[in-house]
């Protein structure tokens, strides 16, 4: 078993709010990425839409967008994508739960275009694993986290909404669930 410390999730977003609210001069349409990106822009929604007008939170769900739909498949839990405001000239602010590849955020760009030309794309996200496929980097980090390749970092959130991390084994490698949450 890898004794591996993850740090606690909630910590992670309230350092992610204060990174993206130092940014007081930005005006974001926030849009989340399916499904932990969702849950953290719906949060951080709530958050910054205390202290300015928003637009509708939009939440994209990429599958069919992947360059890799192939080898990865589609996810169980696909919904419809929904952008409830122009795009054209928005200032938006993608979330996403987990950074790795850079694969998911280059769909999810590749989508918002098909809405139409925002004026800039700022990306938030959670956690920053590194091992980049993709020149893609994010404007807003929770922390940046580097962990074994054989790991998957699982992203969760509790019946209270309670975000948590974990540590799972990819597939075929034994011992499937650490359990490991802070």
């Amino acid at each position: 078993m890898c004794n591996i410390s993850l740090p606690d999730a909630e910590i992670l977003f309230e350092q992610l709010v204060n990174k993206i609210q130092a940014d007081s001069d930005k005006q974001f349409a926030v849009v989340g990425i399916h499904t932990g990106g969702v849950w953290l822009a719906e949060r951080l929604y709530q958050v910054l839409a205390t202290s300015q007008h928003m637009e509708p939170l939009g939440i994209l769900s990429v599958s069919f967008y992947r360059d890799d739909f192939d080898k990865i498949g589609l996810h169980a839990q696909v919904k419809p994508s929904e952008i409830p405001f122009t795009v054209d000239g928005a200032h938006i602010l993608l979330v996403d739960d987990v950074l790795q590849t850079g694969r998911t955020i280059r769909a999810a760009i590749n989508e918002l275009f098909d809405y139409g030309r925002p004026a800039s794309i700022s990306l938030a996200t959670l956690v920053d694993r590194g091992d980049r496929e993709l020149p893609i980097c994010a404007q807003y980090i929770g922390a940046q986290l580097r962990l074994p390749k054989e790991k998957i970092l699982a992203f969760n959130r509790d019946d209270d909404g309670k975000f948590k991390l974990s540590l799972k084994n990819k597939k075929g490698a034994e011992n499937d669930e650490e359990g490991l949450s802070a």
